[in-house]
């Protein structure tokens, strides 16, 4: 989800201009909240490294006229001039702010104009002056006390004002967990790059590849369809019902994450090279914004089970007893955070070490993650369990999140009735 969000942010939305003049920011400003030793910093300095115009600072060792713009006298003529701080200087960039949280009150107020209205102002020495900053902001931030609490909402677990925060389009929260799974892979993946350096890492797309990709993306204007207007306004409802009676720590849902919606919406329209910004992208930046931004403090996983199974003994049973088979629709099933995201590690894991390139079957999958839980399963119950679990994290992957795939076979004398789940990152051969 992050490097998500970090793709959206290069790729941005669409600048606009009003007819009075007024423009409308296309920038998506991006803020990471997360634990120590969760490589917020590494992400920074490859962003700033990876753009032909990023600049990367530190909030503490900043001040407000290192980030926006100062008036300075000059030596030989005697006059003042003015000289662009970091906001200037990534005109049409990004700029990369580390230890966001460090910096002091008045400074991170003096950025307030920058953030929405992309001008920085100057009233100084005799010189009224105002200056473009149409800059993308990614900022990491350390929590209030070195460590997320998942109890406290964002705003107690973060040292920032109100009126900064409902500036940036996207929150994500780091968090550092122990998992054995996620713990083995980091360590092996440094240990590698240390033993290996450059061959440790295989990316399948070059650097200067994708930045042709995202230099051809930002051409293209998409404009919104009218259904996708339509869920735009609905969307923006439903989150202002759903902040109606949150407590005065809450994060509150403003107009300004209405016009984010639009803008994470123009940006998955751009990263699919598209024209036309559809329903389909609109859900994943409403998807993307209730991650990022409402349920921060990591909920469990709302599912819906639908098992067909399940529904044909149901209605065989109806059929012999005379009485009529009970509801079809989807049953809401609550998934635990923790248990969702072992099993998602797990399955992605086993994915991306396959060396088949058409995918693992569905069966497959499931037989293979019972197998690695089988020492924590005592009891039939834990078997039936486990598998509901990892069947039901399966349909959530792909039907929701998409980072999987779902392939159906179409050789003949094949069995075509059993998916093969396969990565996105993978070129599908199927339909």
């Amino acid at each position: 989800e992050l490097k998500r969000g970090v793709l959206l942010q290069l790729l941005g939305g669409v600048h606009k201009r009003t007819r009075e003049g007024m423009r409308l920011r296309g920038d998506i400003n991006v803020c990471i909240v997360g634990d120590p030793s969760t490589s917020k910093s590494q992400l920074l300095k490859y962003v700033a490294g990876f753009l032909p115009r990023a600049v990367f600072t530190s909030g503490k060792a900043s001040s407000a006229a290192g980030l926006t713009a100062s008036v300075v006298r000059d030596d030989e003529t005697g006059e003042f001039t003015i000289e662009a701080g970091a906001l200037m200087l990534a005109d049409h960039g990004v700029c990369c702010i580390d230890e966001f949280d460090k910096m002091d009150l008045k400074d991170q107020v003096a950025i307030h104009e920058a953030m929405e209205q992309q001008t920085i102002s100057i009233a100084k020495a005799g010189i009224h002056a105002t200056l473009n900053a149409r800059t993308a902001i990614l900022a990491a931030a350390n929590p209030v006390g070195g460590r997320y609490d998942r109890r406290l909402t964002l705003r107690q677990n973060v040292a920032m004002s109100p009126p900064i925060m409902s500036r940036f389009d996207l929150f994500f929260v780091v968090l550092d967990d122990a998992n054995d799974t996620t713990d083995y892979n980091t360590a092996r993946h440094i240990v590698a790059v240390h033993q290996l350096r450059d061959n440790a890492v295989a990316p399948p797309f070059s650097p200067a590849t994708l930045r042709r990709y995202i230099r051809y993306a930002r051409t293209i204007c998409p404009v919104l369809a009218e259904d996708a207007a339509r869920l735009l306004w609905e969307s923006y409802r439903n989150l202002r019902q759903d902040d109606v009676g949150a407590g005065k720590n809450a994060y509150r849902i403003t107009v300004r994450q209405l016009e984010s919606l639009i803008r994470l919406s123009e940006a998955l329209a751009r990263a699919h090279c598209a024209e036309v910004v559809t329903t389909r992208h609109v859900r994943e930046a409403v998807r993307l914004l209730r991650r990022s931004i409402v349920h921060v403090e990591m909920d469990d996983v709302d599912v819906y089970e639908d098992d067909e199974e399940e529904v044909v003994a149901a209605e065989a049973s109806a059929e012999i007893s005379s009485i009529e088979p009970s509801s079809t629709e989807p049953r809401k099933v609550s998934v635990r955070r923790e248990d969702f995201d072992r099993v998602r590690s797990m399955l992605v894991l086993r994915l991306s070490e396959s060396a088949d390139a058409e995918g693992v079957r569905h069966a497959d999958l499931v037989d293979w993650y019972l197998a690695q839980r089988e020492e924590a399963m005592q009891t039939e119950d834990d078997f039936v369990n486990e598998q509901r679990l990892v069947k039901t994290v399966l349909k959530y992957l792909v039907s929701v999140e998409g980072c999987l795939i779902a392939l159906r076979n179409t050789e003949p004398g094949e069995n075509s009735d059993e998916p093969m789940q396969i990565t996105d990152d993978d070129e599908p051969r199927g339909p």
